[in-house]
């Protein structure tokens, strides 16, 4: 029998905007909710539109028109959007000085923008824009932290019906060109860098060493975010200022709609081997998916105040961004490491801010544990009412730790889980519902998922590939001026069904689980392991802070398991090894107990906070561990790498 960590209460039931949804359809469950969601999608998206009164300026004549097959919908034909409209616009009316925005840097300074400032920053930036000739279909880069000229930025963009192209704050040069150049970037914009960790990220200079290689660049905007006065000139390229492309003195930009399918945003995928994809995201398709995610899993109204832990060059930045406005709620953004100066950064951060729905990933938390335990609940907490994860597999430890000993099982975990090419979740907990220990639940509303096994048939019980069935509105258009890539990549595996390349689980309680990447799962002796099992058992050990599992080939069982560890601070570090190795035995079983387990001093993540396991696979073989421009802390692949060979030596 599952844990239930989380139960509903009679608060939650009677005022969440899910059950507001089902009620006016005479629906009087979830799980009935779920069913006809995808027994009928489009009348679930329809039923969406009216819910969140999505604006069209045009109606659409129809939801879905599939006759391109599954591959290619097309959602609302005849329909025309525009996403300030939908996000910023509407809530003017009877909500100008509500906040819109708030941003809190790592020293502590802090600037708020109200719905009406935003609305002017974007227009006057929409104009500036249109001024250095960017027009419908010009692709612009936004190569920012979470500062609000992000926010700004991404709506001016998209609102001239030019294809907003995030990237990731920390990229390198040769990250930042390969994804201008695969998108035609016409202009960037940028800031002179931004600080972490007390260090100052020098963005501005890594931009002009990729603009070397990108001939499309004609215009970079400049956001003096340090106060350091970096023009970022560049040989044929216009630059300018980000107060001069907000200048006031401009007539403010009169937003136009479009086509509700086109091209908005291109998300590119980190991409571990190979050139990343770019995902195409359309106006209305992203806008109403994460309208729909941040409102009915989340439970955000105008009242909330939205925070996700993440970057703008990650597809969480955008569905944080649109989602929230598009609710008409406040956005929190974070520019900065969020445990600095110390591990109570973020929990101040919660208090001071009032937020209602905080998002943290799974690795965050483990770093967070060892922070006392009475210093965290001593902070003002009690805004929250909904907690928000995403990007990898949780242990019940650190899960239980979040959910019973900091919020004392008061809120629930919506633990959610997609892609950027999904433009938000397969699946997902509704706070309406019990939920277990690190579980996601079950199929967020309109996605028809299931999981198969190597035939395509549905699977219980058994860890299979997860699909899904039909389409939804923010499904990538393809990947980036490369159909048959996208073809290759998402429907090959099962005619008719999108594969997603996650593993999943559905236990005996219909209760849903991601296992990792079906190419990071295990196959010991026939049997798949995710590594989460390995790594949830390690992470028991009071001595471990993270620990990664992986596979390597051995001759007798096809492949044989090797852990690595990072150590707490302080803690003790003699025999551990060893005493992980049987506890993994213990509960997991002998035959995948790790034939070799390694201390180390860090594991490579992401930004976003996930491990990169094929990086530590890479390491530990000696083989090429593919792109790491994702990466926070490349360094550790080479550490790793010394580790293990040093121990080959022995």
């Amino acid at each position: 029998m599952s844990t239930y960590v989380w139960n509903p209460t009679a608060e939650y039931i009677d005022n969440a905007n899910v059950l507001r949804l089902a009620r006016r359809h005479g629906v009087e469950s979830i799980d009935e909710l779920r069913a006809r969601s995808t027994a009928d999608i489009e009348w679930y998206w329809d039923a969406v539109v009216a819910d969140l009164e999505v604006p069209f300026a045009t109606p659409y004549r129809g939801v879905l028109d599939s006759s391109n097959g599954l591959e290619f919908p097309d959602w609302f034909p005849g329909g025309t959007f525009n996403v300030v409209d939908a996000c910023i616009t509407r809530w003017l009316a009877d909500g100008a000085d509500q906040t819109a925005v708030v941003h809190e840097s790592e020293d502590g300074t802090v600037r708020t923008f109200t719905y009406a400032e935003l609305a002017e920053q974007v227009a006057h930036a929409a104009t500036g824009l249109t001024a250095l000739g960017i027009g419908p279909g010009d692709a612009v880069g936004i190569y920012l932290p979470m500062i609000p000229e992000a926010v700004v930025a991404c709506y001016a963009i998209a609102g001239i019906g030019a294809i907003l192209v995030p990237l990731f704050s920390g990229f390198a040069a040769p990250a930042i060109a390969s994804r201008l150049n695969d998108a035609e970037v016409k202009a960037v914009i940028v800031a002179d860098g931004t600080v972490r960790r007390g260090r100052t990220v020098p963005m501005a200079n890594e931009l002009v060493a990729a603009l070397e290689h990108c001939p499309t660049v004609e215009a970079v905007v400049m956001v003096d975010n340090l106060g350091s006065g970096h023009t970022a000139e560049v040989p044929g390229a216009k630059s300018v200022s980000w107060q001069t492309l907000v200048d006031p003195a401009q007539e403010k930009w009169v937003f136009a709609a479009f086509p509700a399918m086109q091209t908005m945003l291109l998300g590119y995928t980190s991409g571990t081997t190979g050139k990343p994809k770019g995902a195409v995201h359309t106006h209305a398709g992203f806008t109403l998916k994460v309208a729909s995610e941040v409102a009915y899993s989340f439970d955000v109204g105008r009242d909330g105040v939205f925070c996700w832990i993440t970057d703008m060059g990650w597809i969480m930045g955008p569905l944080a961004a649109f989602g929230t406005h598009a609710n008409g709620a406040a956005l929190v953004l974070y520019e900065g490491s969020p445990d600095v100066p110390d591990d109570y950064r973020l929990w101040d951060l919660v208090a001071r801010q009032r937020i209602t729905m905080l998002g943290v990933s799974p690795t965050l938390v483990r770093a967070l544990k060892s922070a006392d335990l009475a210093e965290i609940t001593s902070r003002d907490l009690s805004s929250v009412h909904t907690l928000g994860s995403t990007g990898e597999p949780w242990d019940p430890s650190s899960y239980d730790w979040l959910a019973r000993d900091v919020f004392d099982s008061r809120v629930p975990i919506i633990n959610f889980s997609g892609g950027t090419e999904v433009g938000g979740s397969f699946l997902a907990p509704y706070p309406v519902e019990p939920i277990p220990s690190c579980s996601l639940g079950g199929p967020s509303l309109g996605m028809d998922v299931d999981v198969v096994d190597d035939a395509g048939r549905p699977l219980r019980g058994e860890i299979g590939e997860l699909v899904c069935r039909q389409p939804w509105p923010a499904m990538t258009r393809g990947v980036w001026k490369d159909k048959e890539r996208y073809l290759e990549a998402y429907w090959s595996a099962f005619p008719g069904m999108w594969c997603h390349g996650d593993y999943a689980l559905v236990d005996s309680e219909g209760q849903w689980f991601i296992m990792g990447r079906s190419d990071d799962v295990m196959n010991i002796a026939g049997k798949r392991l995710a590594p989460a099992e390995v790594e949830s058992v390690l992470a028991m050990h009071a001595s471990v802070a993270e620990a990664a599992a992986i596979g390597v080939p051995d001759p007798k069982k096809g492949e044989t398991v090797w852990a690595f560890w990072v150590p707490r601070a302080g803690a003790e570090t003699t025999g551990v090894s060893d005493e992980l190795r049987t506890l993994v035995a213990k509960g997991v079983g002998k035959p995948f107990a790790p034939s070799k387990v390694w201390q180390v001093t860090a594991l490579p993540k992401t930004r976003s906070a996930k491990i990169m396991r094929r990086a530590v696979k890479a390491a530990a073989l000696g083989t090429d561990p593919g792109d790491l421009s994702s990466a926070e802390n490349p360094d550790a692949v080479d550490a790793i790498r010394g580790v293990v060979h040093n121990a080959d030596q022995v």
